[in-house]
């Protein structure tokens, strides 16, 4: 069964960079033909997705955020990173990453899009 596990600080300083780690488990994250997505939720608010890095390694950003967004993966440890620059008051959201097989819920993400999801982390911007 695939788990997946978020790590990373849960308070940034605003204008640093937030950096967090999903860490996969009971599958990897080179498995034809999965994407590895990020997604947030701020709080009051839908979940947003912010991007994903596909099983052969290709990254995919949503569009507002690609200047300040990147993912990347090790493969050694079965896991995949998200960094998002210059951060915000706006940008404090929980933060969770999950397995998607096709690209629905890129735009306007629910539950259903996904499987499986991390539990989440929640990230605070403040200083």
């Amino acid at each position: 069964q695939v788990q997946l596990v978020e790590s990373g600080p849960g308070l940034v300083q605003p204008s640093e960079t937030l950096s967090l780690t999903c860490t996969v488990s009971g599958g990897s994250i080179l498995s034809n033909y999965y994407y590895w997505n990020w997604i947030r939720q701020p709080p009051g608010k839908d979940m947003e997705w912010l991007g994903a890095i596909s099983y052969s390694g290709k990254t995919y950003y949503n569009p507002p955020l690609t200047s300040r967004t990147s993912i990347s993966r090790d493969t050694s440890k079965n896991q995949f990173t998200l960094q998002l620059t210059s951060v915000t008051p706006e940008d404090t959201a929980e933060y969770f990453c999950a397995r998607g097989s096709t690209t629905r819920g890129w735009n306007n993400p629910v539950k259903a899009d996904f499987a499986p999801w991390g539990q989440g982390t929640q990230v605070t911007v403040s200083s």
